[in-house]
């Protein structure tokens, strides 16, 4: 499976990405409206914004959020009842654009196994086998999104997102190391995005996982076109020097993070 990737460490804490990959199988291609359509809702760069700024395991795919969302409920069911969202295997843009051309749509239970199912054996086989390493582990979950997005949400969206399903898929004690090693930038905890399914599912801190998501709107590592992007200015182009100050962030809300996965259970 060459589009699935872990690197593993001994260490108690995990990096999962599941929406930073672009890649759209060959097959698939012809029924998307277009390429730069499929993977516009990427979320761009994040691997390389977190590159080096904590020993962890590292779990990725590369396959397009628009093939298949490995960050929502398999069986379908909305994460955010009520409110606008994208589903397991996403027929629409952020802002609502169709994906797919007339007659075109995709095989929901054949792109679960193909890619949703190994995802999550490999998350599921990391956090057992570190597990059995540490009464702790840590399941940080790495997204990011443009910062406004009106369809999703009401005005700009804070830098930081920081998700525990109203504090129930980690200790207390974890969100608020976290909240504060994210107090220099504007940040929120359980606003608009409150974790996914990766979050929701695995986070059962009372057997000793804790799992926890980060949503960073994208203006704080890229440089964010005014207005709706289009295809001369998305996506931003990586820059390493813009992002140094919030890889410095980063890196401290990791070291909380490793911190409090280091302590007793």
């Amino acid at each position: 499976m060459s589009w699935l990737h872990v690197e593993r460490s001994d260490s108690p804490l995990i990096l999962a990405f599941p929406h930073g990959g672009a890649d759209i199988p060959a097959d698939l291609l012809d029924g998307f409206r277009s390429r730069w359509w499929a993977i516009r809702d990427a979320d761009w760069h994040i691997r390389a914004l977190y590159e080096g700024l904590a020993d962890a395991t590292l779990i990725w795919t590369d396959i397009s959020r628009s093939v298949i969302d490995c960050n929502r409920d398999p069986s379908g069911t909305s994460l955010y009842p009520g409110q606008a969202t994208t589903g397991l295997c996403p027929t629409e843009t952020f802002d609502g654009e169709p994906l797919y051309r007339d007659g075109e749509g995709p095989d929901v239970a054949a792109r679960r196994a193909a890619w949703f199912l190994p995802y999550h054996a490999a998350i599921e086989g990391e956090i057992a086998r570190l597990r059995a390493l540490h009464p702790r582990v840590v399941l940080y979950d790495c997204h990011s999104i443009r910062s406004v997005v009106p369809r999703l949400f009401e005005g700009e969206l804070p830098e930081l997102n920081i998700g525990t399903d109203n504090g129930t898929t980690c200790d207390r004690a974890l969100s608020n190391a976290v909240v504060a090693a994210s107090a220099i930038r504007s940040h929120v905890l359980n606003g608009r995005f409150r974790g996914g399914w990766t979050t929701r599912h695995y986070g059962r801190p009372a057997t000793g996982i804790h799992a926890i998501q980060m949503e960073i709107a994208m203006r704080a590592y890229l440089s964010e076109p005014v207005g709706e992007p289009d295809e001369t200015n998305w996506p931003p182009a990586w820059n390493p020097d813009l992002a140094a100050p919030l890889r410095a962030d980063l890196a401290q809300i990791l070291a909380a993070a490793l911190t409090f996965a280091k302590g007793p259970a």
